[in-house]
């Protein structure tokens, strides 16, 4: 049984943070988390902040096989946090305000309860927003791929890692799945086929890395407001847009994306798919209380390997 904070854990930090004439009156875990908890602090006069800890009973992933220079596993932590939101706020992201960062936690902003996801469904507005704020992060570039915060000269091209990390992934799947077993050279030689249409190139920019609707909450102000930071990394934009065609769908358009390599983007996006295998898969065998939810993301994405290699059966 895991054990979470009450709000008798935070009274002390909450003094200290902000001031001994404010008290937490209530506490509330917020679901969705998956590597750190994220929790609702209620404040005596009717404010709110926001409380993160990264601790093992807060993290649902077991351990998996990685690529050593995969910037986006284990993308976890209060000074990956602190470091990446510093980045997003200086290229113009609107990113939540920081109280505290310290240890394991982080105090930040309450912007509220409502998602983007639940926005777009009366108000694509704010759309237009989001577009621009990943323009501006997409002309900001790096020397090198790679985690900001441990940036170094990198001995191969980031396409070289991305096909390790999605046969990495495969080799894990078809150790859960028969279908994907049984089409696992179909599924590697496409791999394959896509990354040799790959042009080596050096121009590596901010990403978020998962950005999807569920991931920008809407500010008091109508902003959106880019949450699960810790992942931003100096990369291809492809791999963002891969993802963003994914999460956004039809509303992908409306983001209004910089011009992208088609076939950068072809391998990203099906490295994706393998990887939405892989993971769901995996935190759905631990006690994840949305592991439901899980196995089905994970079966949306067998049939979609499965359909993009039927041809070469």
């Amino acid at each position: 049984m895991r054990a979470f904070l009450t709000v008798d854990d935070v009274t002390e930090l909450v003094a200290e943070q902000l001031g001994s004439d404010r008290q937490a009156v209530g506490l509330e875990r917020l679901t969705g988390g998956t590597k750190k908890g994220v929790y609702r602090i209620r404040l005596d006069d009717g404010h709110s902040v926001v409380l993160y800890v990264w601790a093992a009973a807060e993290d649902y992933w077991p351990p998996s096989e990685t690529v050593p220079d995969d910037p986006f596993t284990d993308a976890s932590g209060a000074e990956l946090f602190v470091t990446n939101r510093a980045l997003l706020a200086g290229a113009g992201v609107r990113v939540p305000e920081l109280y505290f960062a310290g240890g394991d936690r982080a105090l930040v902003e309450d912007v509220g309860a409502e998602t983007l996801e639940a926005r777009m469904g009366y108000d694509r507005g704010p759309l237009a927003e989001l577009g621009r704020s990943l323009r501006r992060m997409h002309t900001t570039t790096g020397p090198e791929w790679g985690r900001p915060a441990a940036l170094r000269s990198q001995n191969r091209p980031p396409e070289e890692m991305v096909l390790d990390r999605a046969l990495a992934h495969l080799a894990a799947v078809v150790r859960r799945d028969e279908r994907v077993a049984a089409a696992r050279s179909r599924i590697d030689d496409h791999l394959r086929g896509l990354r040799e249409r790959v042009e080596q190139r050096r121009n590596y920019v901010l990403i978020h890395g998962e950005l999807g609707p569920d991931h920008v909450f809407m500010s008091a102000a109508g902003e959106p407001v880019m949450i699960d930071i810790e992942g931003v990394t100096y990369f291809d934009a492809e791999w963002e847009h891969a993802f963003l065609q994914l999460r956004f769908q039809a509303a992908y358009a409306e983001l209004a994306p910089v011009d992208l390599d088609p076939a950068r983007l072809e391998l990203y996006r099906f490295a994706q798919v393998i990887s939405l295998i892989e993971g769901p898969l995996r935190i759905a065998d631990t006690d994840f209380p949305r592991g439901q939810w899980m196995r089905d993301l994970a079966e949306l994405n067998i049939n979609k390997a499965l359909a993009a290699v039927s041809w070469l059966g």
